[in-house]
């Protein structure tokens, strides 16, 4: 296996672009790949551009009707057919829809590919993590789920065992829907409570299809979790999750809303913690998953602030070339987000928390603690389904 690092980018992923005044500004990415670039990172990947996902791909995981609903309002998006998710203020069409988003999707599966052909150890696709599609429509700014069809891609080429692991401020309910009756893709989702955030899906007493008992773990934050509280919640289910499922391929989805400058979203964590979270990832990738990670980005609207910074450290991450959180942000990148959104950039990687202090779940719990009792109902839920301790 190669121990070499991929990075999935075609430039032409930025077409994915619902338009002015949209959240989700394909700016975001362009600065992400500018930022990978200025730190050296180029030279530590390979960066590869993978076809777009075909027909037969798509259909892994979405409808053929809902395909046809997309292309059609791809070719002519004033004729969007509402009732597939199209045309709507959360997923405006636009032309060419389709092709862009058959795209970010090929470079999610061509990610599993290359990981599961032992291509490269870890692959990033930082325009994916598109996990609120449906099979049968769009939803939350997402068109085709890329997450889904690399799960689905890896069970087609052979794999038994497959972790999906979502820290995105948002419940990842469609990849949980994809795959709710399978028991062989085991989904995990951090996000904050359905009570105070879209898709209202997420509660902990989802636990899977009778068939897939405690394959889908959904741990609820209380709005206003920081960073302790999301990283103790991560590593209270999380790693005792996979080690018990020992997947042979770990997909990590890793959304930036979770900011506390995002502007969508109610949670209060900052770039250190997330930072902490994807080491974590890579670790546990290494421990029980023969290393084989393909990491997506997903969420996040702070386009300038944090999406370029978190998903360098990524990408760094991921390339066995860790950015420090204390490195300085090279000035040729700052002057290039001035000029290309008339805002002032950071200057360092990190908001000045590392490292990131948290309580281990083995050191107790706070009965009267909303975290506390976020985690204790999902482990309540899922870890006697699976035959552990909750």
């Amino acid at each position: 296996m190669s121990g070499r690092a991929q990075l999935m980018w075609d430039e032409a992923v930025t077409g994915y672009d619902f338009g002015p005044g949209h959240p989700m500004d394909p700016v975001r990415l362009a600065l992400t790949r500018r930022l990978v670039d200025a730190f050296g990172l180029d030279r530590e990947v390979e960066v590869v551009a993978a076809k777009a996902a075909g027909e037969s791909t798509l259909r892994l995981v979405h409808r053929q009707d809902y395909i046809g609903a997309v292309r059609a309002a791809s070719a002519d998006p004033a004729a969007a057919d509402q009732s597939y998710g199209l045309g709507t203020m959360d997923d405006p069409a636009f032309a060419g829809m389709h092709e862009v988003s058959s795209l970010i999707a090929g470079q999610s599966v061509g990610a599993a590919e290359a990981v599961w052909r032992g291509e490269a150890l870890h692959a990033v696709n930082f325009a994916g993590g598109l996990h609120h599609a449906m099979p049968g429509g769009a939803s939350g700014f997402c068109i085709y789920n890329d997450a889904s069809l690399a799960i689905a891609r890896l069970l087609e080429l052979g794999a038994e065992r497959v972790a999906y692991v979502d820290v995105d401020v948002h419940h990842g309910d469609g990849v949980q829907t994809a795959f709710w009756e399978d028991p062989r893709v085991l989904t995990i989702s951090l996000h904050e409570h359905p009570r105070t955030l879209f898709p209202q899906t997420g509660w902990p007493e989802e636990t899977g299809a009778d068939s897939a008992a405690g394959s889908a773990v959904n741990v609820a934050l209380p709005a206003g979790t920081g960073d302790a509280g999301w990283l103790r919640a991560f590593h209270a289910v999380v790693p005792e999750l996979i080690a018990d499922f020992r997947p042979q391929v770990l997909v990590t989805q890793h959304g930036a809303d979770t900011h506390f400058e995002d502007p969508l979203a109610h949670l209060a964590v900052s770039l250190d913690a997330q930072r902490a979270v994807q080491v974590a990832c890579h670790d546990l990738a290494h421990e029980y998953a023969d290393g084989r990670w393909v990491a997506l980005g997903g969420g996040g609207y702070a386009v300038v602030d944090v999406v370029p910074r978190s998903w360098t450290h990524l990408v760094a991450i991921a390339a066995g070339r860790a950015v420090e959180p204390e490195a300085m942000i090279p000035e040729g990148w700052r002057q290039e987000v001035f000029a290309k959104t008339r805002q002032l950039a950071p200057a360092r990687m990190t908001d000045g928390r590392w490292p990131v202090a948290w309580l281990g779940w083995d050191e107790g719990y706070d009965p009267a603690d909303r975290l506390d009792q976020a985690v204790l109902a999902t482990r309540r839920a899922v870890f006697p389904l699976r035959g552990l301790l909750a």
